[in-house]
């Protein structure tokens, strides 16, 4: 298993990740993820970490805390073997203060998932989403008083806009308070958003990505195409709605290709289009969000080979669509394109 260092920081972490959305799974959205109890999540956690995937990724909302409460109990008495990234932020309940990341929340919330986590301890502490009610100051001075304490090691962010990074890493700097160092976010052949600003954000200011969703909201595991259409036991019947939006015309167009290129390496449609993610700038691990043995197994296929340039050539032009304002000039005229180098791994 490769590492990269996870943006600016010491912190070294593996190419693949784990994803514990599903373990204890319930509800509409979380169920349909996947439903592993103790017994199943202690099985995946051995198959993670006898392939070198030691770093493990949940958040409080994810089934109302049992996926850090299921995740605990699987890695309990191998604590020292594995990294914990966890989120805070969006709801968990209908109170004044069960959202958002005010100092009495983000402290409630980080000693909730330590006790159900089992340990002392995060290792990646990420702000599940943008909290506009609470000033940047106080969130990032909490964030440091969690750190002094020994309770959170490094922090990041989740589904922030640029702006709302950058004016938090300029309010770190000039008071010396944790600067974030990940930003997890969704990226994948079907949803390239994030290479437009938070990609150059990332490579300027040091925040390694953790990808989640690879492989498109559960579009590219190979099962759907132009004569595929979704099997009955697919999750995105109930789950579709919840997550990013994809036209058909793209995501046939992107199965193309993926079908063609997975054809000619003799890898699957997932292992390619998350081999394509491994080879992305700024990318430091992608979580894998495996329901059962046979798809974690299959996952972990994307590592120990790399795609041709020519591969990867046509993995781009299927996927990429018009970029939005202000960056189509940049990709489009001349002028504006001698002042908008590539970004390089």
């Amino acid at each position: 298993m490769d590492h990269r260092t996870l943006g600016r920081s010491g912190l070294n972490v593996p190419v693949l990740s784990f994803g514990a959305g599903t373990f204890g799974g319930s509800g509409p959205l979380f169920g349909a993820w996947g439903t592993a109890g103790e017994t199943e999540a202690c099985r995946l956690v051995d198959i993670c970490l006898d392939a070198g995937v030691t770093l493990f990724d949940t958040a409080d909302v994810y089934s109302n805390g049992a996926s850090e409460t299921v995740l605990g109990a699987a890695i309990k008495g191998r604590r020292d073997k594995v990294l914990i990234s966890t989120k805070a932020g969006l709801p968990m309940g209908d109170g004044p203060n069960a959202a958002g990341t005010s100092r009495s929340r983000l402290i409630r919330s980080v000693d909730a998932a330590l006790q159900r986590l089992g340990t002392d301890v995060i290792d990646i502490f990420q702000l599940h989403a943008f909290d506009a009610s609470t000033p940047v100051e106080e969130v990032l001075a909490t964030l440091d008083l969690l750190v002094r304490a020994g309770k959170l090691r490094y922090v990041g962010i989740s589904n922030f806009a640029g702006w709302q990074i950058m004016k938090s890493l300029a309010v770190a700097e000039k008071h010396g308070w944790p600067r974030y160092v990940a930003n997890q976010v969704y990226y994948s052949l079907l949803g390239r958003d994030y290479e437009w600003d938070l990609m150059p954000l990332g490579k300027d200011q040091g925040l390694g990505a953790l990808v989640w969703s690879p492989l498109g909201w559960g579009r590219l595991t190979g099962r759907i195409g132009r004569d595929r259409p979704v099997p009955e036991t697919s999750r995105l019947h109930a789950t579709a709605a919840f997550g990013p939006p994809v036209e058909d015309d793209h995501l046939y167009r992107v199965i193309d290709a993926l079908d063609a290129v997975a054809k000619e390496t003799g890898r699957t449609v997932p292992q390619v289009a998350i081999n394509w993610l491994l080879q992305r700038p700024t990318v430091a691990s992608v979580i894998l969000g495996a329901r059962n043995e046979a798809q974690l197994l299959d996952n972990l296929g994307a590592i120990g080979w790399q795609l041709s340039a020519e591969q990867i050539r046509v993995l781009d032009a299927a996927s990429t669509v018009t970029a939005p304002y202000p960056h189509f000039p940049y990709r489009r005229q001349e002028g504006f394109a001698r002042l908008d180098p590539p970004l390089t791994a």
